[in-house]
């Protein structure tokens, strides 16, 4: 399909398509053409006669070359049937040529030498030139004419009655003589205004003359004006020499390479003694060449303003879009839940979604929820409460992980700014555990909505400062660091939500003269809130310390811009490290979540049994009257409920393990039974997590976590110098600690910013701890591997004592200061020495029981 659409430029010339294939074509006899007197053979190849590249010239015959036939813009169309080799061969038969195309040149030569005063003039062959437009007329005429006379008058027909292409009404067709020995070639080449003359000698072993510019320009001038003739640098050793002519534009060039190739310039036109033979091409004219001189010549000039040209593009045209996009995604525009036409259909079946939802499980954990929420409602009431304040200060939820912060936050406390479009949720999560540069911003675009974000470009740009930096020796700026994108996401994401905060002021208000910043000083309630969840998670991972001091630097321009309120919501007890930098003379606003009450607890998991319970039931009476007859809810019909009073102390009060009860609970288990399977699944996941052999990159030790399993185990809290202290921990203990506090086994406890207790990371770990230590195996096997680390502790320190008495008793005079010292290491030795002989009556005991017992 796409071929015969090429093929379709061909009516140009025949004026309907050929009909059948072009091979046929070609295999059918040539007839003999006449118009009045004159008889044409005609020919449609591209190549010459019989693809020789050349026209053979007879006795009196001669070439004349027809411009301007064709359109000269269709070069897409040439090239696509060139590579398909599917080229029509178009001039085919003359008398279908008399309606189409510009003009038929067998009928102009026809009307130029009609009155008989040239003689008997025959068209011989048509030669098209599809790429250049035009086509080579070769004829025959009598020997009293010679060439230059026919030439002259078809020029004069055509200039007498000028033919117009109704594609380039401006030009006319035209024509010239001949004079050389054109080489006709269907070469992947296209015509250009710039020509390539090169000077060969008339017979081989003698030099030929090179022309001088003034005549080039004489030989070549009257095809059309020249705009330049560029001679061959004078010490270029390239043979043969060459010139290049410029014409001003492509269609005299066309003419003048198919009449001049192959002339043989005589000696009174400067060819020399022998003459000299043009041979002349096409050349393709280097267009902005001066910028590629000046970008090699100066690159400490252009890579610098490439990178400012660059960055105020994304400037001008991309941070406008990217704050419209930051501005859509907080206001929710494009989301289908609050279209119109949704909204309407999800009305009307809002019975069937409830049930859906209920029957998927999806809401079943809500009437659970409205327990905690009644008993927390003082803290939501409290962030309601600041929120309406214009202190530009940070709101700070910090409790452990599953303890509904943000629910609490963003269901409930700003349940009103979430309806009105005001309220930005950032996870920092995604963010910190993304991989890569191009990764983190991609993630932290994500959460604000900011697009186009070309992250991949980053990667690509620092290649490229690498190598302006080998160019010139210095950074060209192309490439942008994690810090400089994030602020940048930051910045634009500050200016959507200033838009947002001022959108609603209209000109008529009693403040309008107000300034923005004071306007929104006067109205806190007008201001989005940016939540800030899961800050500071995995903080000891490297690189994670910048992304969340940007992210307070950015909070806090947000605070005291009055441009939004921000809470943040993080696990972390050590938050006021990172806030302090961004807020050092400001005091957070704290809401710390603990867990539930048993209270609060038992009435969570009773009223998560009962959420999708059915409603009563309605029945008539004798009377025929209908009352309504309660049914029986889920708990009440659970007669093992009461053992919740006994075991819901020992799963504690965190939401996540409340949840998983209930489900279990539901599922038909007794409450009993429910909390052992949670316990026991609990000491799985520490004893796979923190006693066996794990990573060779973790901060803590299986002993060091054991010594705090065994410790918690006897008590619930234990102060924090005393877990320092144990054996296991070295000088890094703190380090330690904070790495076990991280990975959730344990939780500690701080009072002014100094850790005072360690207590179990999960209220159901206390509980685990106890079943870990009663697995006399277990405990056998980690307190062998105690044992030996005392053993090895101990044995270095009598080394070290043994090392020193060395040392003294080779001086040959022992001093009487010396007497104290030497008996300290030996009591030292001695008090070591006892403690290895029991640790060793201990090992063997542990030993009995890992070989007797499994």
């Amino acid at each position: 399909m796409y071929c015969k659409h090429l093929q379709s430029i061909s009516i140009l010339f025949e004026g309907r398509l050929l009909q059948g294939s072009a091979k046929a074509a070609l295999r059918q006899p040539r007839p003999t053409v006449r118009y009045g007197q004159i008889t044409r053979r005609p020919a449609a190849n591209e190549a010459g006669e019989r693809k020789t590249g050349h026209i053979s010239i007879g006795h009196n015959e001669g070439i004349l070359f027809f411009n301007s036939l064709l359109p000269f813009n269709l070069q897409w169309a040439y090239r696509a049937l060139w590579s398909l080799q599917r080229r029509s061969p178009i001039l085919r038969y003359e008398a279908k040529m008399e309606d189409v195309g510009a003009v038929s040149p067998a009928k102009v030569v026809e009307s130029a030498t009609k009155d008989g005063s040239l003689g008997q003039i025959e068209v011989v062959e048509i030669l098209p030139r599809l790429k250049e437009g035009g086509a080579f007329v070769k004829f025959r005429h009598d020997a009293n004419v010679d060439n230059q006379t026919v030439s002259e008058a078809v020029r004069s027909q055509l200039k007498q009655n000028p033919i117009r292409p109704w594609w380039n009404p401006l030009s006319h067709v035209s024509v010239r003589l001949v004079i050389g020995k054109p080489w006709i070639e269907d070469l992947f080449r296209f015509p250009s205004q710039r020509l390539m003359v090169e000077f060969l000698p008339a017979y081989p072993g003698i030099e030929a003359a090179e022309l001088s510019q003034e005549q080039l320009y004489s030989l070549f001038r009257p095809y059309g004006r020249l705009s330049e003739v560029v001679k061959q640098p004078s010490d270029s050793k390239v043979s043969p020499r060459y010139a290049y002519l410029d014409y001003s534009r492509p269609r005299k060039a066309v003419m003048a390479k198919n009449c001049l190739h192959g002339y043989q310039v005589p000696h009174d036109q400067g060819g020399g003694s022998h003459g000299t033979v043009l041979r002349i091409t096409y050349a393709k004219k280097e267009r902005f060449g001066f910028i590629k001189d000046w970008i090699l010549n100066h690159p400490r000039i252009f890579f610098p303003l490439l990178a400012a040209l660059i960055a105020g593009i994304s400037i001008v045209i991309f941070d406008p879009l990217r704050t419209l996009s930051i501005r859509a995604h907080i206001s929710r525009a494009f989301h289908i839940e609050d279209n119109t036409v949704f909204r309407w259909f999800r009305r009307q079946s809002e019975d069937l979604i409830n049930r859906v939802k209920q029957l998927s499980g999806r809401d079943a954990s809500e009437g659970g929820m409205r327990v905690l929420w009644d008993d927390r409602k003082n803290e939501i009431d409290q962030i309601r409460a600041w929120l309406m304040e214009s202190t530009d200060t940070f709101i700070v939820v910090q409790g452990p992980r599953g303890s509904g912060k943000r629910e609490l936050v963003v269901d409930h406390a700003l349940a009103h700014k979430q309806e009105a479009h005001r309220l930005l949720v950032f996870d920092c999560k995604p963010v910190q555990e993304a991989r890569g540069d191009a990764n983190t911003i991609a993630a932290a675009a994500n959460q604000v909505g900011y697009r186009p974000v070309f992250s991949w470009i980053n990667n690509i740009s620092g290649l490229l400062d690498l190598a302006a930096q080998g160019v010139t020796g210095m950074k060209a700026g192309f490439s942008e660091t994690l810090e400089t994108q994030l602020v940048k996401i930051y910045t634009n994401t500050a200016a959507a939500l200033k838009q947002i905060a001022l959108e609603d002021r209209r000109k008529d208000d009693k403040d309008a003269n107000l300034g923005d910043d004071e306007y929104l000083e006067q109205h806190p309630e007008r201001r989005p809130v940016v939540v800030i969840d899961n800050f500071l998670h995995k903080n000891s991972e490297p690189g994670a310390q910048m992304v969340y001091d940007k992210l307070a630097e950015w909070a806090a321009q947000l605070t005291t811009s009055n441009i939004a309120h921000v809470v943040f919501l993080t696990n972390d007890i050590s938050f006021t490290k990172s806030l302090s930098k961004a807020l050092p003379d400001r005091v957070f606003r704290q809401i710390t979540l603990a867990d539930c009450s048993p209270e609060v607890a038992k009435r969570y998991v009773i009223n998560h049994l009962d959420f999708d319970a059915e409603p009563s039931k309605t029945k008539k009476d004798d009377d025929g009257n209908e009352e309504e007859v309660p049914e029986l809810t889920p708990s009440q019909k659970r007669q093992d409920l009461s053992e919740l009073d006994m075991v819901i102390g020992q799963l504690g009060g965190r939401l996540t393990d409340l949840e998983f009860l209930a489900r279990r609970i539901k599922a038909g288990e007794t409450p009993t039974k429910a909390v052992k399977e949670i316990i026991d699944q609990s000491s799985s996941e520490i004893l796979k997590m923190f006693l066996m052999s794990g990573a060779e990159d973790r901060k803590w030790s299986s002993q060091q976590a054991w010594t705090l399993i065994r410790k918690l185990a006897e008590k619930e809290m234990i102060p924090y110098n005393e877990a320092v202290m144990a054996t296991p921990f070295s000088s890094e203990s703190d380090k330690a600690l904070a790495a076990l506090e991280q990975a959730e086994l344990i939780s500690v406890q701080s009072v002014n910013g100094r850790p005072y207790s360690v207590k179990p990371g999960k209220p159901v770990y206390q509980p685990a701890f106890k079943q870990l230590v009663e697995d006399r195996v277990l405990a056998a096997k980690m307190d062998l591997a105690l044992l030996g680390d005392a053993i090895k502790g101990e044995n270095q320190t009598i080394e070290k004592c043994e090392q020193e008495l060395h040392l003294l008793g080779e001086l040959p005079k022992q001093p009487g200061e010396l007497a104290g010292r030497v008996e300290y290491l030996l009591a030292k030795v001695r008090k070591s020495h006892v403690a290895i002989d029991g640790f060793e009556r201990e090992t063997t005991n542990l030993k009995k029981i890992l070989t007797t017992e499994y």
